[in-house]
């Protein structure tokens, strides 16, 4: 239970270990998180940690990449050709999971907006009717020859009712 927020990876050469008596350490990359610690907040339930994160889907959690990183403890004679194959390899494995966070990213908005269509389909179909229908341009232009002709006929009534009053 480590309460590391997004920032832990950019920030690990600064902030707070802490060591408890059965010899387990604990690293903080700023005060609020060695007080969120204090306050035995669960990292798995403050929004702002990697633990939340992973554990609600918004991280990438389990990948084959990650195995890779793990720590060996077993003394390796030093070889020349097997650090730089090491250090090709680790480039090779820091592209591989960007390219897969990157696609993680795209399917958890995509989803998102799916939901998101359903909800705004849902909210019309229940207020409907305060939506104006949409006006094609053969009913504007019907609407704009029916007020012409009115006018003429209102025009000729006029002139009728002039000469009427004439004779």
């Amino acid at each position: 239970k480590i309460l590391r927020c997004k920032q832990w990876y950019q920030r690990r050469v600064r902030g707070i270990n802490f060591v408890r008596n059965d010899c387990k350490m604990f690293r903080f990359c700023r005060s609020k998180c060695h007080k969120a610690f204090k306050m035995k907040r669960n990292p798995r339930k403050v929004k702002w940690t990697k633990a939340f994160r992973k554990s609600h889907g918004k991280e990438l959690a389990i990948d084959s990449t990650f195995d890779l990183e793990k720590k060996r403890n077993v003394p390796i004679k030093y070889n020349r050709e097997l650090w730089q194959n090491t250090i090709h390899a680790m480039k090779r494995i820091q592209e591989i999971r960007s390219k897969r966070q990157a696609q993680f990213i795209k399917q958890r908005i995509k989803a998102g907006k799916k939901l998101e269509l359903k909800d705004d389909e849902k909210e019309v179909e229940k207020h409907i009717h305060l939506i104006e229908p949409k006006v094609t341009a053969e009913e504007v232009y019907n609407a704009a020859l029916n007020k012409t002709k009115q006018k003429l006929a209102e025009k000729q009534r006029l002139v009728e009712e002039v000469g009427m009053d004439t004779d």
